[in-house]
């Protein structure tokens, strides 16, 4: 009894002893942590498009005339201007022709001067019965046919004069104008294989075509508004160029197709940009962003608050009692250095900012606000 008694005290003993020897664990201090409030924004639903630059028209050049093409005086792929003479056609039958109504016209001019006459003559003597009426009629109808004979073969000679001035092809407007297959000595005109010699394209202002699914167009639109009326469906157009610059001039809005595309079921909306140092051209790649309907409610955060892997977005929400929750979110567009949130934050919670590397989910932080 006595030997069980004594080792018990011993046990005890031993156990005081460690107890007073091992000293206490500290407990771990909470993670210090940035936090901003997700903020309710009234924002612009910003939208990209891809498209194909055009140029605002084509003109295309077709001779009038039939005949063999004589000189060309162009550079394909330069700029002309509108007046610059581009062809000219072998202009020796037109010149003859010309020739000839001229000589027509100034043989009927003299018929008829010699027709006025004779009628002036024959009325002071039919008042005196000198010749009789039907001698007067004679000269009158010789003087109408002879001035109708004159008017035909000024008519003749004015389409002679304009066949004439149709020998040499003019641009008719400012632009770049493209290769033609015809060479100097190509017999062209209409119903030949050269019934169209080339192309000018106005690149003084550049389009393109953008496409606008029809769901979303409706749900940015609203129900109540006018489907046909899009004049400001789409605001602060920006083009990219290809070197990843935000092209200077903004875009303006220009017309809407009137069908929906079958094939894709998307409104085709036409927006156009302009061009006075002529670096857009035709068929040139355009990455297009608009401001599409009318502006959105959205909830915003700092961007470096959301935690992008693998296609899941989270944010560490924190509560009032300072403790981080991990939560998922939906994100929208981004709006300058801003998440516009579409699901997963309401206005005015938490969310940290800074320090959620090593946070645990339930863990209570030390919150400080970001400036």
């Amino acid at each position: 009894m006595c030997r069980h008694l004594l080792c018990a005290t011993i046990v005890a003993a031993m156990l005081t002893a460690c107890h007073r020897t091992s000293p206490s664990r500290p407990s771990l201090p909470r993670p210090t942590v940035t936090v901003t409030s997700a903020q309710a924004d009234t924002l612009a639903h910003r939208q990209k498009f891809i498209g194909i630059l055009q140029s605002n028209y084509d003109a295309v050049i077709q001779p009038r005339i039939n005949g063999f093409l004589a000189s060309t005086n162009y550079d394909s792929g330069m700029p002309v201007r509108r007046g610059q003479v581009l062809f000219t056609i072998d202009p020796t039958p037109q010149s003859t022709q010309l020739l000839s109504a001229r000589a027509q016209l100034q043989s009927a001019e003299a018929k008829a001067i010699e027709a006025l006459n004779n009628y002036r003559r024959a009325q002071p003597l039919a008042k005196i019965d000198a010749i009789s009426l039907s001698q007067l009629d004679q000269y009158t109808a010789q003087y109408k046919a002879a001035r109708a004979a004159v008017e035909l073969a000024r008519q003749a000679h004015r389409r002679a004069t304009t066949e004439m001035g149709y020998t040499i092809i003019s641009s008719p407007i400012d632009g770049i104008i493209a290769q033609s297959a015809v060479n100097v000595g190509d017999y062209i005109g209409p119903g030949t294989q050269f019934g169209v010699l080339t192309t000018i394209s106005n690149i003084d202002t550049m389009s393109v075509q953008v496409a606008i699914p029809m769901s979303e167009y409706l749900s940015a639109q609203g129900r109540e508004d006018d489907i046909y009326d899009n004049q400001h469906f789409l605001s602060d157009i920006t083009l990219q160029t290809a070197d990843g610059e935000i092209y200077p001039y903004k875009g303006i809005y220009d017309f809407t197709q009137k069908d929906i595309d079958s094939s894709t079921g998307t409104l085709i909306i036409v927006v156009k940009f302009p061009n006075p140092q002529k670096v857009l051209k035709p068929g040139q790649f355009a990455r297009i962003k608009a401001d599409m309907g009318r502006p959105r409610r959205y909830i915003t955060l700092p961007q470096r608050c959301v935690s992008q892997q693998q296609d899941i977005n989270t944010v560490w929400v924190m509560t009032p009692d300072s403790v981080v929750r991990q939560r998922m979110v939906t994100l929208g567009d981004t709006y300058h250095n801003r998440w516009c949130i579409t699901h997963g934050v309401e206005a005015g919670e938490c969310v940290v900012e800074a320090g959620r590397q090593r946070l645990h989910d339930g863990e209570k932080v030390n919150p400080v606000k970001s400036l």
